[in-house]
């Protein structure tokens, strides 16, 4: 009797291994199925969230796992251009005009925009409120050099830091110069999070994307509020662009272009345009798609087309990658 329970533990623990085993082949060739798409972001997408939502959506139509990793847009640009990207959704327009010229970009679509805003605490000791973006900073620099104010800067190449330098530029001073009067000029080196945080800690002012500030102010991470905001100069503008496969053949560009007309879809830019809706007392980001398309606000859509087109287009017939069907 003993002889006969014996084997059938060893009969049932030989079926049972070849029960495991065959499940593990089985996810094994699953998972091979699967696709695996690699992008690189700018970390106010990333922190809000919104990027979490479109990943949820997009896997359950499609077969393609994406892999989102968060930088700056400098960093972004840098590992894509090594070849260990298939996409980038970055907002520095001068940057990937760059990146298109350079030959490492295809396909770039405007996907979203929303504004830049200086914020600084309630007391607001500069007064600043309600000043344009150049007479804001012109009183910064007064006081900071007074010491009555400090200045947070991301310092870290990212879309948010080169608008930055912009407006600093429109001021009529040179952030690289700036950046060694560190008694009033500070510098994180990380991202808008991180950055929101420490200029909460010191009663700085900062230059933050609306979608960041407005998730942080809603958690109780920052007690900073809105001081200045929907200026022209201000717009942000996020544009997705697929990596060039000339250049690295292993780059997933037919995933990439999946993607991307996923987020130019109606699915798409409804959940960049409706996300945390309500939530929050503006709106994280719009859509940009069909205003460009159908031109609804004539006044957004020049401010879009001076700071976000490339010889008059998102993007030129040389860099669309025979795909004129992203730009009908």
């Amino acid at each position: 009797m003993e002889r006969k329970v014996g084997k059938l533990t060893v009969a049932f623990t030989v079926i049972y291994l070849l029960i495991v085993i065959g499940s593990l082949v089985g996810v094994y060739f699953l998972v091979g199925r699967i696709e695996t798409l690699r992008v690189y972001t700018t970390t106010s997408l990333f922190d809000t969230g919104l990027l979490d939502a479109i990943e949820e959506q997009f896997e359950e139509e499609y077969p393609i796992q994406l892999q989102i990793i968060a930088k700056g847009t400098g960093q972004a640009i840098k590992f894509a251009q090594n070849g260990d990207a298939d996409m980038i959704i970055i907002h520095a327009p001068t940057q990937e005009f760059a990146f298109l010229e350079d030959g490492y970009g295809v396909c770039r679509k405007i996907i979203a925009y929303n504004f830049f805003t200086i914020v600084g605490s309630e007391e607001d000791p500069v007064n600043i409120s309600n000043l344009s973006p150049t007479q804001a900073l012109v009183k910064i620099v007064e006081a900071g050099r007074n010491g009555e104010a400090i200045w947070v800067s991301r310092g870290d190449d990212s879309g948010t830091h080169t608008k930055e330098k912009s407006l600093w530029a429109n001021a009529g001073f040179n952030w690289t110069i700036l950046r060694e009067e560190m008694e009033w000029f500070r510098e994180t080196g990380s991202g808008m999070g991180r950055t929101l945080l420490y200029s909460n800690s010191i009663s700085g002012y900062t230059l933050a994307d609306m979608g960041t500030y407005l998730k942080y102010y809603s958690d109780g991470l920052t007690k900073q509020v809105v001081l200045i905001n929907e200026y022209e100069e201000l717009l942000n503008v996020y544009s997705a662009i697929v990596v060039n496969q000339t250049l690295y053949s292993h780059t997933n560009v037919e995933g990439a272009i999946t993607f991307l007309k996923f987020l130019i879809s109606e699915d798409g830019q409804y959940i960049i345009d409706q996300y945390k809706e309500g939530v929050y007392e503006k709106r994280l980001f719009y859509s940009a798609v069909e205003l460009l398309r159908k031109n609804t606000d004539p006044t957004l859509v020049s401010w879009i087309e001076d700071f976000a087109y490339f010889n008059g287009t998102e993007c030129p017939t040389e860099y669309c990658y025979n795909h004129p069907e992203l730009y009908n």
